[in-house]
């Protein structure tokens, strides 16, 4: 019998060239994948291919799994709550868990004005109910974003994000009233007051801040190269916002839950944002998102005016109470800061090595990390080649990577705050082992 069964299992056998194939053949190319890597399973900060191979999961797919894949708390939470029920709908029977993790959402939120919560499914969606909000509070139009900011794949998040190619390419016209200002990155020359002054000219220019409704800003830009916000600018956003009667809105959908060493990484600068999205590391890789903001200004839309048949999924809530769990049972907040430690550690060696290749080394954001390659030396000399050529490498190697900024040349790590010393150093070597090899 035993024979059978795996003979049954080798004529099952399908590899990872073969299933992409398929899924050329099946999915929309528009919908792509970065390696040709089909996932059978996966445990804590690593993964394991259809074909066997293991592979370190520097990725944690992009930011979500914060407390590493499949953790047994989150497993037992999405368990129990499977055998209670799976869905109801929020907006027609509400349910516990999400009262539970509202409530705990508005407690971890910065700042001490009495907060509340609204449940969607996904990022985009929580940026686009910001938007909702903010227009139904004050009354105004317009909405200021940044330069290099991501904010979603839907028509309005397109418009709010400051990225073309892939994002908004052959995709618009977008929705109108949006507005983009330079966002401050020293390694490339962008001050402070440089990215002020270009906010001050958009409101002599383009749109009076008396209609403005909003200013939105990623703590950490992500998709555009994991440039962090100084403190100061966003001190300044939050003075110039209350001056002009403009809501901020603090974008921690990448950021959140421990990743940045801070629980969310705006309190950094010390600031209270009026809203605050939130998605990605909340609910341990079950879809969940959620608008976190000021009690007054989240009541402003009507009742129904808010929600989706998805929102706030019991599935997911439960999983996220758990995940919110772990990380203070664990420390991962902490643990952000000491695995940022490590890669600073580790890359500024690299950086040594290749002083001509690896340019600016960012690691100042806990377990929000990267570095940016150009040619030469030189800043304006971005190498996309050869992140290209690091990525097919690393994972030909077994190590999950991803790449981002708005020249195709940052290399972002996002593991597991879950992950040991050893394992982060491991998958160090094999990266070290990838850049030596793609610079020869």
């Amino acid at each position: 019998m035993n024979l059978s069964a795996t003979k049954l299992e080798e004529s099952n056998f399908i590899s990872n060239a073969e299933w992409q194939q398929r899924k050329e053949s099946a999915i929309a190319r528009g919908q792509g994948n970065i390696a040709p890597v089909f996932i059978d399973r996966a445990e804590n900060a690593e993964i394991w291919d259809v074909e066997g191979k293991r592979y370190i999961d520097f990725g944690t797919g992009i930011a979500v799994c914060n407390t590493g894949h499949m953790h047994p708390q989150v497993k037992a939470a999405v368990t129990a709550q499977l055998d209670r029920f799976s869905h109801t709908c929020v907006m027609v029977t509400p349910y516990d868990s999400a009262v539970e993790l509202a409530e705990q959402l508005n407690e971890l939120a910065p700042g001490d004005t009495p907060k509340k919560t609204i449940f969607v499914t996904t990022g985009a969606e929580a940026v686009e109910n910001c938007v909702k909000i903010a227009r139904a509070h004050t009354g105004r139009r317009g909405v200021i974003a940044f330069n290099g900011g991501f904010h979603g794949r839907t028509l309005l998040t397109m418009g709010l994000t400051g990225k073309i190619t892939p994002y908004k390419n052959l995709f618009g016209p977008f929705p109108g009233d949006i507005f983009h200002v330079p966002y401050p990155i020293e390694y490339h020359g962008i001050s402070v007051d440089d990215a002020l002054k270009a906010l001050d000219t958009l409101f002599k220019v383009d749109i009076a801040p008396s209609d403005v409704a909003a200013i939105m800003v990623e703590p950490v830009q992500g998709e555009g190269g994991f440039y962090p916000a100084p403190a100061n600018f966003l001190q300044a956003l939050r003075q110039i916002c209350d001056e002009h009667g403009i809501l901020l809105v603090a974008d921690e959908i990448q950021t959140g839950f421990g990743r940045t060493g801070k629980f969310f990484c705006s309190e950094y600068a010390g600031i209270e944002a009026d809203l605050m999205t939130v998605a990605k590391g909340m609910a341990g890789g079950f879809p969940l998102a959620a608008v976190v903001g000021k009690s007054e200004i989240m009541d402003a839309p009507l009742p129904g005016g808010l929600g989706g048949t998805y929102a706030g999924s019991p599935v997911s809530c439960a999983a996220a109470l758990a995940v919110i769990d772990v990380i203070k049972d664990e420390n991962l907040v902490e643990a952000a800061n000491r695995i940022g430690v490590l890669f600073e550690n580790r890359l500024k060696v690299l950086q040594q090595e290749f002083p001509n290749v690896i340019g600016d080394i960012r690691t100042s954001r806990g377990a929000m990390m990267a570095i940016e390659l150009v040619q030469n030396g030189d800043v304006d000399q971005p190498d996309a080649g050869l992140v290209k050529s690091l990525l097919a490498e690393a994972y030909s190697r077994g190590l999950v990577l991803l790449s981002c900024g708005t020249r195709g040349n940052v290399i972002r790590f996002l593991p597991a705050l879950t992950i040991s010393d050893d394992l982060v150093n491991e998958g160090l070597d094999i990266f070290t082992d990838c850049l030596r090899a793609c610079i020869k």
